[in-house]
């Protein structure tokens, strides 16, 4: 049943394998508990388990008033270890209390205790606390050496009775505390004795990898733990006795990492995989293959996708919808992103913000800003605001059809409701289209807004103010802000 059971070790690997010597020192390093020691655990194991949970700990610290050492601790949680909430109860109540100075052994003990009953998110809690409580290395979180509890975890397997994902929750807990390289440490060590770990914790590792280091190195790891599929049917892992392969998680995540970073060709050799491993693809999968088709303009191809879930029996999603839809958008085939739009709305599925979003682009490249409006309305009534660098692309729209009123209308509903910051060029273009119509007063209030915002006030800005003034007949002003204006630009010449 035990991990390390299952384990021929000859004496050639007890000397060379660092896994195998951990054990053997173990084994050869354990000195049995002293007389006194075996009184203080059978009386403290005798209250816990046998007095009511009010008295119990008064008459712990009436008896111990110095505690325990973290050996004897071990040895009371290891004949608790049937009762996992009371030793984790008599854990928590030495910390309250400072009533033992805790170890690595103490720690280990009960986090195989709590493991081997299941209580996962109590045992990662507490390995994250053995990290950061052990680590020698706190000023080094890209160090590859393990942190301490890994090895004593490994020392006291047996003792404990533990349970295998374990060493699940210590990848866990190293992913957690951004710990990457020690997580991948821990993988080809234990990899060394045919020991892995379970598919849904090696996603996790490709995950933080593909984020820290890249998709290349995501990518890596994935080949690592299961092989490509060039090699895969001769590679075998096994985990515990069973064969493990990658799920259509696992290509998700390498597909998305890069999908991320632009890797298509790559994100294609990993769909491969996926389908000469047998994986079925999910929605998500698809969206994933048809997003980086429609990002690099191969609608061909991304429409191929989109036919082939139909063909599959899968259903288009809300993802898969907003995909196509932006793809055509992006691509100026508006009126056959509409076609979609309209099949999304029939098909019952709820348009996102996203979706009017890419249909205002859309509408806004072809120069369509009637129907930009149209759209733009259509999202508000139905509680979606809009922001970012879509908000700046139809306020420029606007202004350049000479509809300045309506991009100041939809700039002010969009700081009113979601106090959002558009760009400078915003600024610019809105302040020009104002000056343009004489409207000089709102003009200069956006601007002193825009001051306000921690813009500073372009040469365009000023030159919508002086051909503004200068259509007013107010050549006096128009010449003031055209000296601060050189004022301005002087520093600047000189530093250059």
């Amino acid at each position: 049943m035990a991990l390390f059971y299952s384990i021929s070790v000859s004496k050639r690997t007890v000397l060379f394998s660092p896994i195998a010597r951990i054990i053997h020192f173990c084994s050869a390093a354990s000195s049995p508990p002293s007389p006194d020691d075996n009184t203080t655990v059978t009386t403290a194991v005798s209250i816990l388990k046998h007095h009511r949970s009010k008295s119990r700990w008064t008459h712990l610290r009436t008896l111990f008033p110095s505690g325990f050492n973290p050996s004897q601790f071990s040895e009371i949680t290891l004949q608790l270890r049937n009762n996992p909430h009371l030793a984790l109860r008599f854990f928590l109540f030495t910390i309250k209390h400072s009533l033992c100075h805790h170890s690595l052994l103490s720690y280990a003990t009960i986090i195989h205790t709590l493991a081997r009953s299941r209580q996962k998110s109590h045992a990662l809690t507490l390995i994250q606390s053995a990290i950061r409580k052990f680590s020698e290395d706190s000023t080094n979180p890209h160090s590859n050496t393990p942190p301490l509890i890994f090895e004593t975890l490994i020392k006291t397997y047996r003792t404990c009775d533990s349970a295998p994902f374990v060493f699940d929750l210590l990848i866990k807990a190293c992913l957690r505390s951004k710990r990457v390289n020690q997580a991948i440490e821990i993988v080809r060590m234990l990899g060394s004795k045919g020991i892995y770990p379970m598919t849904s914790t090696c996603n996790s590792l490709i995950m933080s990898v593909s984020k820290h280091h890249g998709s290349i190195a995501g990518y890596e790891v994935y080949n690592e733990l299961f092989g490509s599929s060039t090699e895969f049917e001769d590679k075998k892992v096994v985990n515990r006795g069973k064969t493990i392969v990658p799920n259509v998680h696992t290509y998700n995540i390498i597909m998305h990492a890069f999908y991320r970073d632009g890797l298509v060709e790559n994100l294609e050799r990993v769909w491969s995989d996926m389908i000469v491993n047998d994986c079925l693809p999910s929605e998500y999968s698809y969206s994933i293959l048809m997003a980086a088709y429609c990002d690099n303009g191969r609608m061909v191809e991304a429409m191929r996708v989109w036919r082939e879930m139909e063909n599959k029996g899968l259903e288009h999603d809300v993802m898969a919808y907003n995909t196509i839809i932006g793809g055509f958008c992006e691509n100026g085939n508006v009126q056959k992103a509409e076609e979609f739009f309209k099949g999304m709305e029939s098909s019952g599925k709820e348009a996102t913000c996203v979706t009017h979003e890419h249909l205002i682009n859309g509408y806004c490249k072809i120069g369509d800003v009637a129907s930009a409006m149209l759209m733009y309305k259509d999202m508000c009534m139905k509680g979606f605001m809009l922001v970012g660098c879509t908000l700046d692309v139809l306020i420029k729209e606007l202004c350049e059809k000479d509809k300045v009123s309506e991009a100041l209308m939809v700039l002010k509903v969009a700081m009113k409701r979601n106090n959002v910051t558009v760009k400078n060029e915003s600024y610019e273009v809105l302040i020009k289209g104002l000056c343009d119509d004489g409207r000089m007063d709102e003009g200069m209030k956006l601007q002193a807004e825009m001051v306000g915002r921690g813009y500073e006030p372009t040469s365009g800005i000023y030159g919508a103010f002086i051909d503004g003034y200068e259509k007013e007949g107010n050549i006096e002003l128009a010449d003031k802000l055209r000296m601060e204006l050189l004022e301005m630009q002087q520093p600047f010449e000189k530093c250059v």
